[in-house]
């Protein structure tokens, strides 16, 4: 349960393993200052104020001439620290007056009432450096003023200034740190994510803590023996192409001469359809190699090209596409891809529609039309390579079970996917997902 509630970042996490600790920490040491040292502190020397002021209480009322209770006064004054005056025929007011941040008024009034068998007063408030208390006589009112370290204990405030003071240095270099060090982290995973999407991040440089520069490091490396396997790949790919073609033409022009039959022109289509094969394999191998730098394009422009080269092979592509949709994409790898999408379209049925529209943080190009479309239950085995469904589609149409494996790929190379639906239309929707 505490799961959801728990940050999701690492430097959230990791600022919260270190910043916690201290805090716990910092709340353990006041709750014992306060509650074993200062509170017993204040309680004692709020207990010998409250004694002193009832024993000079006492005195005055023992000693009634102006003579005695002066010495009582030099006396109290010299011996407790505590200034004493007479007010004759005067009254203490009804309500003390007390400072809203001292937590001990409670206490020294406890202590007071203890002490005290008249009706008293006493000011928290109005004296920085002194604590006010009115006891009152029968013939007037004796006015005390006691040295507030003498009643309570004012090292509090100051222990308080240095555990925030601590806390928010401790807290700040927590916070420094750890933002260096995530920073690292969070370069490594751009990294990563701009050579997910088809670039190379040549700026990137293995910095902070020792494990993530070996991570660094080793991502380097995997993405250079990615980058040597995929041109390894694809230069054995054209290697096979170019080797092939050289046969495949003999084969043709002295397929050529032969005389027409029904087993010569079996063995052309055969020939033709092997051509076909390796000019299929080699663009899957350069789609993902898509050596092509990311450059920012208008997403309508490309789709309206499509449109026009569509119109110009006599067929009809409706195209509706909104304004503004530019980011930046390999945009010869995507323009194969729709082109394989419109092409796949309109081999399994008669119209085909283009569009592309925003949707939250990415932009989707979508390629509906109104053939016999595939079982649902297929759409992801639709998408690998080498998986034909003709059993969904019409029989007999040429292919080797490229077509949407190599626009899932190249969505891929943008950080993207391909999705299958059904499309409005009845058919099949082919749906490009692409980072906005």
């Amino acid at each position: 349960m505490l799961k959801r509630y728990l940050p999701k970042s690492l430097y959230a996490r990791v600022l919260l393993i270190v910043v916690l600790p201290i805090f716990i920490m910092q709340s353990v040491i006041t709750y014992i200052f306060f509650e074993r040292h200062w509170d017993k502190v204040s309680g004692n020397l709020s207990t010998n104020t409250a004694g002193q002021i009832a024993f000079v209480t006492r005195l005055y009322e023992e000693h009634i001439g102006e003579t005695a209770r002066a010495k009582i006064a030099a006396d109290a004054l010299e011996d407790f620290d505590l200034s004493v005056r007479f007010e004759p025929e005067k009254s203490i007011p009804s309500k003390s007056k007390l400072a809203a941040l001292n937590p001990y008024n409670n206490s020294f009034r406890k202590r007071l009432d203890r002490k005290l068998e008249h009706a008293y007063w006493f000011n928290t408030y109005s004296w920085p450096g002194y604590v006010e208390v009115r006891v009152q006589l029968k013939d007037g009112a004796l006015v005390f003023f006691a040295l507030r370290d003498r009643v309570f204990a004012t090292s509090g405030p100051i222990f308080l200034a240095w555990l925030i003071g601590t806390s928010i240095l401790l807290g700040s270099i927590a916070i420094i740190f750890l933002r260096n060090q995530v920073r690292s982290i969070l370069r490594l995973g751009e990294a990563a994510e701009a050579f997910g999407r088809g670039r190379d991040a040549p700026g990137y440089r293995p910095s902070g803590a020792t494990e993530v520069r070996r991570a660094g490091y080793a991502f380097i490396a995997m993405r250079e023996r990615l980058r040597r396997q995929i041109e390894q790949r694809t230069a054995m790919l054209a290697g096979i192409s170019h080797d092939l073609r050289t046969p495949l033409t003999r084969m043709k022009l002295a397929l050529a001469m032969q005389p027409t039959t029904p087993d010569v022109e079996a063995l052309r289509d055969d020939v033709d359809q092997m051509s076909r094969m390796v000019e299929t394999y080699v663009h899957f191998a350069r789609d993902i190699a898509a050596s092509e730098d990311p450059e920012p394009a208008d997403i309508g422009a490309l789709l309206k090209e499509v449109a026009e080269e569509t119109a110009r092979t006599g067929h009809d592509l409706p195209l509706e596409a909104e304004a503004g949709l530019t980011i930046p994409v390999k945009r010869d790898a995507l323009k194969r891809a729709v082109h394989n999408l419109v092409a796949n379209g309109f081999k399994y049925a008669s119209k085909v529609w283009l569009s592309a529209r925003r949707a939250g943080a990415r932009v989707e190009i979508i390629v509906d039309d109104d053939g016999p479309g595939i079982d649902p239950a297929n759409y992801e085995e639709a998408l690998k390579p080498f998986v034909r469904l003709d059993e969904a589609r019409e029989q007999n149409k040429p292919g080797v079970g490229l077509g949407l494996a190599l626009v899932r790929n190249v969505a891929r190379i943008h950080g993207g996917e391909t999705e299958l639906a059904r499309a409005p239309q009845g058919g099949l929707r082919a749906i490009i997902r692409l980072p906005a």
